[in-house]
């Protein structure tokens, strides 16, 4: 199993460098993904597979075009005279995850209902008051995200602190939205290879609170007939951020006829790490994206890893992987996966890998010897969400 490998053998030439950045050379690889040292303007970033590689050089991207913002005359004036609005501000800023460092998934959730329990009773409203600041900053900070084409749930810590400091400027100062983003109301870094339901997603991010995804997700679950204690748990669950977890449930919505829904829900309880979510999440836009493409799941099981029974009689195996290989540990996982799901109500089933990646040679001489079509590439069809 190779453990290292060459940027310039797994990356187009476009990803490998560009304004503000440069991939270093060395990658390391584990048999299913890739780790990359990306060294830029604003610091070295480690980051696991091409996902999220693109994801990191778009935030670095984003982070650029923040740092010209603040640089410009617009936003001093735009914090001119507020300095000790934001200082009183500052002490009473804990932790909103659309407005400071609720950007790293733990604790996301639990976080903003802390503070959520200030906004229930009502109060007289107040034009300067703390509360409405908060919202102010959070309601700003997304927007501008979202215009920026980035996860404002990010665990990037410099985007954070740029998104931060222009989404106080104008929520506290005179700074409006034409100032902070001075691109016509465009993306400034461009969302590629973007589906429907992500395109929905990212305005459902820009436009509502994280209490409010959590109560939208939590209504959507509860019509699947997800039981309501996973429904907590996987609300609950600190490694996914609201982000993650709005993806996911809007992807499971889309196989409205499918069974074992639940089973997907359980299977995300399994993220460990920021890693792992965005693998469960990736797994879940693979099924919408067959789902709308080929043909409709009829049912969710997990043996092992995922599998999806769909109506033309494949089983689908939807893998994000960035490079696989053949080994001890790969053979023994095919083989148990297989067990019991070789017969469908159409007689012999077909099974189908979906990675978003690719297979060594021997991976795809091995699988295909056990009967499973290997597809790759299938973020290109897919249309995920960087």
């Amino acid at each position: 199993m190779p453990k290292e490998r060459r940027a310039s053998e797994v990356l187009p030439a476009n990803l490998i460098s560009g304004p503000h950045y440069r991939v270093q050379d060395r990658v390391a690889a584990d048999g299913y993904m890739l780790r990359f040292t990306v060294n830029s303007d604003y610091g070295t970033f480690p980051v696991t597979g091409e996902y999220g590689l693109r994801k990191l050089i778009k935030e670095i991207q984003a982070i650029a075009a923040l740092k010209k913002m603040s640089r410009g005359e617009a936003f001093a004036e735009g914090v001119k005279g507020k300095a000790q609005e934001t200082l009183e501000f500052g002490a009473n800023l804990v932790a909103d995850p659309g407005s400071t460092m609720a950007s790293v998934p733990k604790g996301v959730a639990k976080l903003f209902d802390n503070i959520a329990t200030g906004f229930q009773k009502p109060r007289e409203p107040r034009r300067d008051s703390v509360g409405q600041q908060l919202l102010n900053v959070s309601d700003a900070k997304r927007k501008i995200a979202y215009d920026l084409g980035v996860d404002v749930y990010s665990s990037n810590r410099v985007l954070q602190n740029e998104l931060e400091s222009l989404s106080k400027a104008q929520a506290l100062g005179s700074l409006g939205v034409s100032a902070a983003i001075p691109y016509g109301g465009g993306t400034v870094v461009g969302i590629s290879r973007m589906s429907q339901t992500a395109g929905e997603v990212n305005r459902l991010l820009r436009d509502e609170s994280p209490s409010a995804l959590r109560n939208l997700n939590e209504r959507k679950l509860q019509a699947m007939g997800v039981d309501r204690s996973l429904t907590e748990r996987f609300l609950n669950h600190t490694q996914l951020s609201p982000r993650h977890k709005t993806v996911i449930v809007a992807s499971l919505e889309k196989f409205s006829r499918a069974r074992g829904r639940e089973a997907f829900i359980n299977f995300a309880l399994r993220a460990e790490d920021e890693d792992s979510a965005n693998f469960m999440q990736n797994t879940a836009e693979i099924l919408a994206a067959y789902q709308q493409t080929v043909s409709p799941i009829q049912e969710i099981v997990v043996p092992g890893i995922l599998l999806a029974r769909a109506a033309n009689g494949t089983v689908l195996i939807p893998f994000p992987l960035d490079y696989g290989v053949w080994s001890v540990r790969a053979e023994r996982v095919v083989k148990n996966t297989l067990a019991g799901h070789q017969t469908g109500s159409r007689g012999p089933a077909k099974f189908e890998l979906w990675v978003t990646g690719t297979v060594s040679p021997l991976a795809r001489r091995q699988l295909e010897a056990q009967g499973i079509k290997v597809v790759e590439r299938v973020d290109r069809r897919v249309g995920m969400m960087d």
